[in-house]
């Protein structure tokens, strides 16, 4: 069974206190693992602007964060870019596939548990660094 994306529309009606219908559990759960991910990212990414003074390019944004993690030479910093690929392998699963992510073994409710774990393994690893 494919996705209905306008539960999206739902949830965004329901978040804004607009809601008239409940959004399903799958767009709750897609939209956590998605949210997850920008959490770790936007404070990786504020940690090089902020701390280390780097230039964030707009094109590649994500990409970049990641690499300059993951290409340190520091142990922590590399399983932080390490880590935000995991996250956004699951963010874009979740944000594009149409596929029911709801069945399987890693179906889409694990995956929401371990994205918000991991989401906040890192924003405590880049707060140490």
């Amino acid at each position: 069974m494919s996705f209905d994306w306008s539960q999206y529309l739902r949830l965004a009606e329901e978040l804004a206190g607009q809601g008239t219908a409940p959004s399903s559990p799958e767009a709750k759960l897609r939209s956590s693992v998605s949210r997850s991910y920008y959490a770790a990212y936007c404070t990786a990414r504020n940690h090089l602007r902020d701390v280390d003074g780097l230039v964030i390019p707009r094109d590649d944004a994500h990409r970049f964060v990641r690499l300059a993690f993951a290409n340190s030479g520091d142990t922590s910093r590399k399983q932080v870019g390490a880590d935000l690929d995991r996250l956004r392998i699951d963010r874009n699963r979740t944000d594009y596939d149409d596929t029911d992510l709801m069945a399987g073994m890693n179906g889409l409710p694990l995956t929401t548990v371990f994205s918000l774990l991991l989401s906040k393994q890192i924003i405590s690893d880049v707060a140490a660094l």
